[in-house]
C-alpha cells in the first residue's frame, strides 16, 4: 500500500473544529469525481486501516453508468464486492464553494491490499514508477477547454474571438471566480476566452505529474460546480456544438534527472532525450489516442481545418501538429501533446502519453 504523507493543514483544521465535513474522492473510468461525504469528526477513523469502502462496479461503468462486466469488475457472480478508497492527506484542499468542507483524493485498493488495476490514479502511478526506474521524474501541466451554456443548452456570448477581454467581461462574475476563489483549490495560471461562443480555457501550473493529473481531475469538478451556482452549465464534451470549435485537454510534459531538465536544448535544438520522447509519442499515437478520446463524441473533434490534430505528426512551435516540441530555456523546454479532448480522464490520458514516452526512451 502506498505510504501517504501527513498534511499539517488538514490536521490543524480537524483539531480546531473549523472543518465539519470531508469529501473522500476518487476517479471513475471517465474522470468523473466519485466519493463519499464524511463528517470531519469521523474522518480519522474512516481513513484508517483499509479506508472507505465502496462498490467496485463503479470502476467499470461506462459513460451512462452501466457496469461493463467484461472489465472483470462488478460482475454479478462476484457479488459486487468492495473496493477501498485510502485518502491521500497530501491532496487535502478546502472547498471554495462550501465553507467548512474540504476534499481529499484517494488511492483505491482491493481486498488483497493491492492497488486496484482499474483505478486511473493507480494506472498513472505505475507508469511514473516505470519512468522512475529509467531514471526520470516527470513534470506536467494541462490546459482544459470547456463551454459555458445557458440552462437550455444554448451558448452564452455569440461572439467568436479567442483572447477577447470584452467577451471575458460578459462571462463575469463566473470568470472572476475562476481566477479568485478557484485558485485555492487548483493552481490556475490563466483564464481566457477560446474560439467558440462561450468557450473558455483554463491553464494549470506545472507540477509533478501525479499532482498535475489531480489538478485537472479536480478542475472539471470545480468548474461544473461554480457554473451551477451561477445558474449555468459547464460542459467538457469534446464537441458539444456542431460547426463550432471542439474542446481540448493539451498536455505539457518534461522529464527531469536528479533535479535537472532532461529536455534542456543541445546546441539550440531539442535534446536527444526530447527527440526520443517525441518519437515514442508519434509512434504510439494511434493507440494512446484511445485514452484521449474515450467516447464517440470525442472523434467529432478531429477534423481537417480545425485546431485539433488529425494526423500522427510532430513539429516545433506549430499548433497544427499532434506533438509539439517546444525548445525554450532549459527549464521551460517541453513537449505538448495536442490530441486529448477535454472529456479525457486526465490520469489515463497522461499515463498513456508517458507510456509512449517511455517506449521512445527505451
Amino acid at each position: 500500500m502506498t505510504q501517504h504523507q501527513p498534511n499539517d493543514s488538514l490536521a490543524a483544521a480537524l483539531a480546531d473544529g473549523s472543518l465539519r465535513e470531508i469529501e473522500v474522492a476518487w476517479s471513475d473510468p471517465y474522470g468523473r469525481v466519485q466519493g463519499k461525504r464524511i463528517p470531519a469528526a469521523r474522518y480519522p477513523e474512516a481513513a484508517a486501516g483499509r479506508g472507505v469502502g465502496f462498490c467496485d462496479g463503479s470502476l467499470a461503468w461506462n459513460a451512462l453508468g452501466e457496469v461493463q462486466t467484461a472489465a472483470g469488475l462488478g460482475a454479478p457472480e462476484r457479488g459486487y464486492p468492495d473496493a477501498y478508497a485510502v485518502p491521500d492527506p497530501a491532496t487535502y484542499r478546502p472547498l471554495p464553494w462550501r465553507p467548512g468542507a474540504g476534499q481529499v483524493l484517494s488511492d483505491v485498493y482491493g481486498h488483497d491490499g493491492a492497488p486496484s488495476p482499474a483505478s486511473p490514479r493507480a494506472v498513472l502511478r505505475r507508469v511514473l514508477d516505470h519512468l522512475a526506474g529509467l531514471g526520470y521524474g516527470v513534470r506536467a501541466a494541462l490546459e482544459l477547454e470547456f463551454y459555458l451554456l445557458r440552462p437550455d443548452g444554448s451558448p452564452l456570448p455569440q461572439g467568436l474571438h479567442a483572447y477577447s477581454l470584452e467577451l471575458a467581461n460578459e462571462l463575469d462574475p463566473l470568470l472572476g471566480r475562476f481566477t479568485d476563489e478557484l485558485t485555492a483549490f487548483v493552481p490556475v495560471e490563466s483564464v481566457l476566452t477560446e474560439y467558440g461562443p462561450g468557450q473558455v480555457e483554463l491553464n494549470l501550473a506545472h507540477q509533478d505529474a501525479l499532482t498535475a493529473a489531480d489538478d485537472a481531475f479536480r478542475l472539471r469538478y470545480a468548474v461544473r460546480e461554480l457554473a451551477r451556482r451561477e445558474g449555468l452549465l459547464a460542459t467538457f464534451m469534446a464537441k458539444p456544438l456542431n460547426g463550432r470549435s471542439g474542446s481540448s485537454a493539451h498536455i505539457h510534459l518534461s522529464l527531469w534527472q536528479s533535479g535537472e531538465p532532461a529536455f534542456a536544448p543541445e546546441a539550440g535544438a531539442a535534446s536527444k532525450t526530447a527527440r526520443a520522447a517525441v518519437a515514442g509519442l508519434v509512434r504510439h499515437l494511434p493507440g494512446l489516442t484511445l485514452f484521449g478520446a474515450p467516447t464517440v463524441n470525442s472523434y467529432k473533434r478531429f477534423e481537417p481545418g480545425g485546431f485539433a490534430p488529425h494526423r500522427a505528426d510532430w513539429g516545433g512551435d506549430d499548433r497544427t501538429v499532434a506533438v509539439r516540441s517546444l525548445v525554450d530555456t532549459p527549464r521551460s523546454s517541453r513537449i505538448e501533446l495536442r490530441t486529448p479532448g477535454a472529456d479525457a480522464n486526465p490520469y489515463l490520458a497522461l499515463a498513456a502519453a508517458l507510456a509512449a514516452v517511455a517506449a521512445g526512451l527505451e
